[in-house]
């Protein structure tokens, strides 16, 4: 257990700052789950408004994961690394589709 003032102070501000980091990573993981479903979702049945769905729900998760590195919450490697895994899943399901049209 912490002595001094200034230790007691800074394990409440490590806790506070630990649980705005987990609100952060928590919010990157469901907009990435849900942009995952949206994804699978056009996959299966390719219609444009499945597609701006998608859109919509990368714009919304690239959004969280850059204010998530801005914050310092996510190295930037890390953020960089996700939203590539991202699109990758993406171009998978378009590739997909184009070779068999």
């Amino acid at each position: 257990m912490a002595n001094t003032k200034s230790a007691i102070k800074r394990i409440k501000i490590a806790e506070r700052n630990r649980l705005r980091n987990k609100a952060y990573k928590s919010a990157v993981r469901t907009l990435m789950k849900k942009y995952l479903t949206a994804v699978d979702t056009y996959a299966a049945n390719p219609t444009p408004e499945a597609k701006q769905e998608v859109l919509s729900r990368m714009a919304a998760a690239y959004s969280k994961i850059d204010k998530a590195v801005k914050r310092g919450v996510l190295h930037p490697n890390n953020g960089a690394r996700k939203k590539s895994r991202l699109v990758k899943r993406l171009k998978q399901h378009e590739q997909v589709e184009a070779t068999g049209n």
